[in-house]
């Protein structure tokens, strides 16, 4: 993926400003974005605000085309603030105990009974604490999504792979939640959500682990299938009960198979736009690099190492080298076994490594997609070779969500 054409180019763009910076690469970015809505289909794409952490960049993105339709968001607060700024179909992805955010949505929800922003739920618990913490009135109950969980279960059912989310699998048990709901006077059922991470966020190529690869690629279609009848067999049910708005489910890398099952009504994409080194090992679609930071180098410890300002930007997840950012322009570099990426220096070794000088800037790529924003207070727009804009992250606009 790395090319000389892309380091040049970057270097001149990128000339005249100081790093560390981060930048997006729009053209790059916009072909992600044209490839995920083809791989949807006729589905919309539910945005996820996570994987972007970028407000201006978010509503650009729900601008860009109506097939984007709509946020996944991480949390309460988060969502608050996104709607106040006229964002709307919003879902928040993730269960909240925060219950000073509560009562602010209860205000916002009798205001905007029919757009409120949505919560996730999955059990009891999660009923009584909104109730409890709502004080509204019965004219407008909080809209709430059920969580499913998507899990596989191998060796006979003794080893659960996926997500360890939601205790909601079968439709028994997702009738039981929604009857549940539908007795009180404080919510009410609107949505379903189902992340199949264990393929979504999965690559079945994973490099230089053939046989993994074979293995990944078996568990996933035989719990692709299950899922599918799973899903519609738990929408059926719940249909029957509530009205449902939407049924959300899916990723970046499970686009295609989720759209094409006629229980879901729209999918949740978000790393995609991006594309962090995580989604670099699928075998069904190539993103191209778009999000990347640059760090200055600052020492030469001998002529084959050249080390950067900076660096130790892990992503969360297993502690294992997959987390690690990649150097990636120019190409020829790899991180030192011994340090890795530092907190407040990056040595790097490699052929590169030994033609870069004091003042020289290496472009690295990260693990994962917006938890590159919780380091940078903002994003150069790269269009071309010309950067066209500079974008507040999250973190730049004084915030900071999770």
């Amino acid at each position: 993926m790395a090319s000389e054409t892309d380091y040049r180019r970057y270097e001149g763009t990128l000339a005249g400003l100081e790093s560390p910076l981060a930048f997006v690469d729009l053209d790059a970015m916009w072909s992600n974005a044209n490839d995920m809505l083809r791989r949807a289909g006729d589905k919309p794409i539910r945005v996820a605000s996570k994987s972007l952490r970028c407000r201006e960049l978010i509503r650009r993105i729900l601008e860009r085309d109506e097939r984007f339709r709509g946020l996944l968001t991480f949390t309460l607060p988060e969502t608050l603030w996104l709607y106040r700024a006229g964002l709307r179909e919003l879902v928040i992805g993730y269960p909240t105990t925060d219950r000073a955010a509560i009562a602010e949505l209860a205000e916002v929800t009798a205001d905007d009974p029919a757009g409120a922003p949505v919560l996730m739920v999955d059990c009891i618990e999660h009923l009584d604490l909104i109730e409890s913490s709502a004080h509204i009135s019965t004219n407008a109950p909080i809209r709430v999504a059920i969580e499913l969980d998507t899990s596989y279960w191998a060796a006979g059912g003794r080893v659960k792979i996926g997500p360890k989310r939601s205790p909601i699998r079968t439709p028994d048990q997702a009738v039981s939640l929604a009857r549940g709901i539908d007795r009180r006077h404080g919510v009410r059922l609107v949505g379903l959500m189902a992340y199949e991470g264990h393929i979504a966020g999965v690559g079945d190529r994973p490099p230089g682990k053939r046989l993994m690869g074979v293995g990944v690629r078996a568990m996933q279609k035989r719990s692709a299938a299950e899922i599918r009848k799973r899903r519609a067999a738990v929408v059926e049910a719940l249909r029957a009960i509530a009205d449902l708005e939407f049924v959300n489910g899916g990723g970046t890398g499970s686009i295609e198979a989720t759209a094409g099952e006629p229980a879901v009504t729209d999918v949740a994409a978000g790393s995609g736009f991006y594309a962090p080194t995580l989604f670099d090992a699928y075998g069904s679609f190539t993103l191209k690099p778009a999000a990347m930071f640059a760090l200055p180098v600052v020492r030469k410890p001998s002529p084959s190492i050249a080390t950067v300002l900076g660096g130790g930007y892990l992503a969360s997840g297993t502690a294992d080298n997959s987390r690690l950012p990649e150097p990636h322009l120019p190409a020829g570099l790899r991180l030192d076994s011994q340090e890795g990426a530092g907190e407040v220096q990056t040595p790097l070794l490699g052929d590169a490594a030994k033609s870069l000088h004091v003042g020289d800037r290496v472009y690295f790529r990260h693990a994962k997609a917006g938890e590159l924003c919780e380091r940078f207070n903002s994003l150069h727009l790269v269009e071309g070779d010309q950067v066209t804009d500079e974008l507040p992250t999250y973190r730049g606009e004084g915030k900071a969500f999770l």
